[in-house]
Parts: structure tokens; sequence; C-alpha cells
């Protein structure tokens, strides 16, 4: 893992359960279901910040920890797709802002 290339934080989770703890009895301890913790583990689902919040108190981190991960993991697949071409807003353009 690194900043490049980012692991998902289902993987870093996978590494922090305590070896031949099941699926079933990590996901009870979370209070989620099995299907719930399988796709985050397998990068299959996001994790969410009431996630990120029963994580950090299960394993005694910090909620921004597990959301930093996330967010990391996102802006890093976000790269990999062909985003049109946005013009930089110039102080000009200011006077045609739209007023919510």
């Amino acid at each position: 893992m690194n900043m490049f290339n980012p692991a998902h934080p289902g993987e870093v989770l996978r590494a922090w359960l305590p070896e031949g703890m099941r699926i079933e009895n990590a996901a009870k301890q979370l209070h989620i279901s099995r299907t719930t913790l399988s796709k985050v583990l397998n990068a299959k689902s996001s994790i969410t910040a009431p996630m990120a919040l029963r994580l950090a108190s299960w394993l005694e981190t910090s909620p921004d920890l597990w959301l930093g991960m996330q967010l990391q993991w996102d802006l890093r697949q976000a790269k990999k797709l062909r985003l049109p071409k946005i013009k930089p807003l110039r102080a000009k353009d200011a006077d045609n802002r739209l007023v919510a």
C-alpha cells in the first residue's frame, strides 16, 4: 500500500482481524450482517461514516483513519476515469455565479 496505489480499507481491516476469526464473529461484534462485513472486506462496499465509528470503537482507532483510507482509495479510483476537461473558474467569471 502506498499513496499512489492505496489499499481499499477492507484489505487493511482484513489484516487487523485476529488470525482465525470468522467473519460471522467479527460481524456480530460490530452489530452488522455478515454480508455487510464481507462486502467491505472484499472491496465491494465503502467504509461509511457509521461503519468508521463502529470500527474505531471496536479496534480502538480513530474513525478518521478509516474514512481517510476510503477517501484515498476513492480518489485513486476516480483518477482512473476519463473525466471531461474542466476549465478553471477565473475571477471575471465570478460575476456569472449562480446564487442560490
